[in-house]
């Protein structure tokens, strides 16, 4: 059994980017925004090290699934096309989910985002990309070993339905068929940062701080 969550995570998936500039949409061209994606496998816990990254850095923390379900929430058309699209087991369009992000930037005071599990395949980081013409700073990958991850999930106590072995597993199959191609891309472009995250949380933070050092160090010089 899939929860609701998953269920809205899961939706954030493929499709054509079309019509993505609208007057409502595009950021103003005067907010210049710092972007850094944060990637990893399910238990990585990359959700943790975001919320410390937020605390000791600045920045504001994005989730494409908190912002649909916010947005199914609030009961506007657009939420209610969401809930449908889901509901139907259809796939929610990328555009759609990165008009989200984008309303969340333009509308944020600040301009340093953290934007966690997205993209979550190819079909969004070439919709973010065009639609915002934004290119991200670099990709924050928590890279951890499946059993450890698997271990943890089983560990931890939220009672989720979907908590189970097998499901667990197919969630890596799919982190693996569909966000590691992102990250080969950025890999390409030198823009991706890893992190051995099968260290404890207090290890994990002291690398992820190194790094963010670095990155405000570099953004000072220029």
């Amino acid at each position: 059994m899939v929860s609701v969550e998953d269920s809205v995570e899961d939706a954030v998936a493929p499709t054509s980017v079309q019509n993505q500039q609208d007057a409502n949409g595009s950021l103003p061209s005067e907010k210049k925004v710092k972007v850094v994606f944060v990637l990893g496998g399910p238990g990585s816990g990359k959700g943790t090290q975001c919320a410390n990254i937020v605390e000791h850095f600045g920045y504001t923390h994005l989730s494409a699934g908190d912002l649909l379900r916010a947005e199914i929430k609030s009961g506007s058309e657009n939420g209610t096309m969401i809930q449908n699209m889901i509901q139907e087991g259809k796939i929610v369009p990328s555009e759609v989910t990165v008009k989200l992000l984008q309303r969340a930037m333009q509308e944020s005071e600040n301009d340093k985002f953290l934007i966690d599990g997205f993209p979550r395949n190819e079909e969004n980081r070439a919709a973010f990309e065009e639609v915002t013409k934004i290119v991200p700073e670099f990709v924050l990958f928590f890279n951890c070993p499946e059993e450890e991850m698997e271990k943890r999930i089983l560990n931890r106590n939220q009672g989720r339905v979907d908590d189970n072995v097998e499901t667990i597993r197919k969630r890596f199959k799919v982190f693996v068929e569909s966000s590691l191609p992102v990250i080969e891309y950025y890999s390409s472009k030198g823009k991706v940062q890893k992190i051995d995250a099968a260290k404890s949380v207090a290890e994990v933070f002291e690398d992820v701080k190194g790094i963010f050092s670095q990155a405000t160090e570099k953004a000072t010089q220029i």
